[in-house]
């Protein structure tokens, strides 16, 4: 299991984020206050979302031995608020590469929906915080 730790120290809002031997900094744009020194939670989000659809696109079509040169996806997010709920809509858009058919095409771009951070987004998520003293 992962071991992921968080710091933010008086930088506004510069985080460093630890997932066991890797290191990365996530930040807000400098037009809410931030120094841009990486990407923001939201976006690093999506690319946990886009690299999963990747990753098992590509493990699919590794398995199958099939022609599956290159993966790219595209990912954005809107939120939508009304009175009763917010509502987020991510977009995916997916280009295959490779000497494959339609049938190849359609059952690679459909596992990639099955990724474990899609599951995880699609399904009803309980978010459990405790406070250490």
């Amino acid at each position: 299991m992962d071991e992921i730790k968080i710091t933010i120290g008086k930088e506004k809002y510069r985080t460093e984020v630890h997932i066991n031997q890797h290191n990365l900094i996530a930040d807000e744009p400098v037009e809410v206050g931030g120094t841009d020194l990486g990407p923001k939670p939201t976006s690093i989000l999506l690319s946990a979302l886009g690299t999963c659809k990747a990753m098992t696109m590509r493990m699919y079509a590794d398995q199958k031995q099939w022609p599956l040169d290159a993966v790219e996806i595209i990912l954005s997010s809107e939120v939508v608020k009304s009175t009763q709920q917010q509502t987020t809509y991510i977009r995916c858009t997916v280009k295959l590469f490779g000497d494959l058919d339609e049938v190849q095409k359609e059952r690679i771009f459909k596992v990639g929906d099955k990724c474990p951070v899609q599951k995880i987004l699609s399904n009803p998520v309980i978010i459990e915080s405790n406070m250490l003293q």
